[in-house]
């Protein structure tokens, strides 16, 4: 299932927008970070859901914006797919647990350059979350989007808690 489906028909459910407009309005919302949304398929994604015949055109051709509506077959979608989302455990697909496969590959100097640096990446992503709450609503946002920060806040902390327990292990010669 494609959240960048989801997030589109949700973003269309209180009024007509064009891509632009569903662009910024995930952007206010931080989806480029959490839901890994390629802001380019917003557009391919618009017109197919509108062939599919999820999505009506409200208005077409101005400066070549295309305004969509959602009708009540995409309505539907919506909340088929919403809550499957959420009765659904999917896989969380890290790239980083790609490179943990491979960490006897590396020598024991870079495997611990490279975790220490991951240490302190994860801290400043963390403290750059928490200093977004609340901000988001200042441009229009929903209080909830707080949500998915703490979420991804809570995620990069036991992914951190985790590189540091590493990092012992490494030192001590557990890992690899």
């Amino acid at each position: 299932m494609s959240t960048t489906r989801v997030l589109i028909l949700g973003t269309l459910l209180d009024e007509p927008l064009n891509g632009y407009q569903v662009r910024r309005r995930l952007e206010t919302m931080g989806a480029d970070n959490w839901a890994n949304v390629a802001f380019g398929s917003i557009y391919h994604g618009l017109s197919k859901m509108a062939d599919e015949g999820l999505l009506d055109v409200v208005e077409s051709g101005k400066g070549g914006k295309t305004v969509y509506a959602i009708n009540d077959t995409g309505r539907f979608e919506f909340h088929r797919l919403l809550m499957s989302l959420w009765y659904e455990i999917g896989p969380i697909v890290d790239p980083f647990q790609v490179a943990m496969t491979f960490m006897d590959r590396m020598d024991r100097a870079h495997l611990l350059g490279a975790l220490r640096f991951r240490t302190d990446e994860l801290k400043r992503s963390i403290a750059m979350l928490d200093r977004a709450l609340g901000s988001k609503q200042a441009f229009g946002a929903p209080r909830h989007v707080d949500e998915n920060l703490r979420l991804s806040s809570g995620m990069l902390a036991a992914q951190l808690a985790w590189v540091e327990e590493a990092v012992k292990k490494v030192e001590e010669g557990d890992l690899p």
